[in-house]
């Protein structure tokens, strides 16, 4: 069904309505102090259509640490610096581990599985810091941010980021272990500063899927056509969300929502309906894997209502 046959802004309400009306919220996310004061019974969604509507709905304008979700920006950045020679320091496949697992880096010798893990996105990080002062690499990345957003208004949120590098002893672990192994080439310091500071990035879910349209329509901005990068690299950068974008949640995910997707334990989710949408959820509580609860469920609900997944 293409989005122009769609009433996206009816769809988008319904969902919005009976997130709201639900108890089962999942935990927010206590271990990241900051984190953890934000109100469970927050929901938004926006949808960002082809030709550049969107439909919101619920606490869409309400500005939420994106964390992990800004891995999949680093992301780009670093294909962009290095092309595929980043695929020598981290892999492609899921973990089935938790995000922050150090078991599994041992076992393999400090290369991290993919790149959306903790580890991966700590060595891909790591790739951006090369070169340059952390406050140059943050800069650039942040800048990346407010352009493929169009909104410059789009901020790091320094109390999460302090409050993450307080806690951050388990990236601390899995920075200083890769360092072990070369995987990692600048001071661990300079690189978890950066790291710790654009999970920190705050955004609303419409400055999100609006960040987030350059992965659904080929690599370009449809309202300008000017290209973030190749079709072939986003199909791929699609393809690891698909498979590695919600930790040891992703299988889950890819059954019941059926769209590329990168969550963030601050209760967002980025995800992609190639050719139609850029899609951005967020609830602050998170299931047992560290996904947003509630968000899966709107998705699996939009999927539903829309036939967007990419199975068909």
């Amino acid at each position: 069904m293409s989005p122009k046959a769609l009433d996206l802004d009816r769809i988008v309400k319904v969902i919005a309505d009976e997130m709201r009306q639900r108890t089962d919220r999942g935990k927010v996310a206590h271990y990241i102090p900051e984190l953890a004061r934000v109100d469970p019974r927050q929901f938004g969604l926006a949808v960002i259509d082809v030709d550049g509507k969107v439909a919101a709905g619920g606490d869409a304008d309400v500005p939420f640490s994106i964390q992990s979700i800004s891995k999949v920006f680093t992301l780009t950045l670093a294909l962009g610096m290095i092309g595929d020679r980043l695929w020598r320091r981290v892999g492609r496949e899921p973990s089935g581990n938790p995000f922050n697992s150090i078991v599994q880096l041992e076992r393999e010798r400090g290369v991290p599985r993919n790149p959306f893990i903790n580890a991966g996105a700590i060595a891909v990080t790591d790739v951006i810091v090369s070169g340059h002062q952390p406050r140059e690499s943050l800069g650039e990345i942040l800048r990346f941010m407010q352009f493929i957003a169009d909104d410059p208004a789009i901020a790091i949120d320094q109390a999460v980021a302090a409050s993450e590098k307080r806690t951050g002893f388990r990236n601390t672990a899995l920075a200083n272990y890769m360092k072990s192994f070369d995987v990692i080439e600048n001071p661990v310091d300079f690189t978890l500063g950066v790291y710790f500071h654009h999970c920190a990035i705050a955004m609303t879910c419409r400055q999100l899927a609006m960040a987030g349209r350059y992965l659904a329509h080929g690599g370009r901005n449809p309202s300008t056509g000017l290209s973030v990068v190749s079709a072939e690299r986003a199909r791929r950068i699609n393809a690891l969300m698909l498979t590695c974008g919600h930790y040891d949640g992703s299988g889950e995910f890819a059954y019941r929502v059926g769209l590329p997707g990168k969550s963030g334990v601050g209760g967002g989710i980025l995800a992609v309906a190639p050719g139609k949408a850029s899609i951005a959820v967020w609830s602050p509580g998170l299931d047992e894997a560290g996904n947003s609860h509630l968000g899966r469920i709107a998705l699996e609900r939009l999927a539903q209502a829309t036939g967007w997944s990419i199975f068909g």
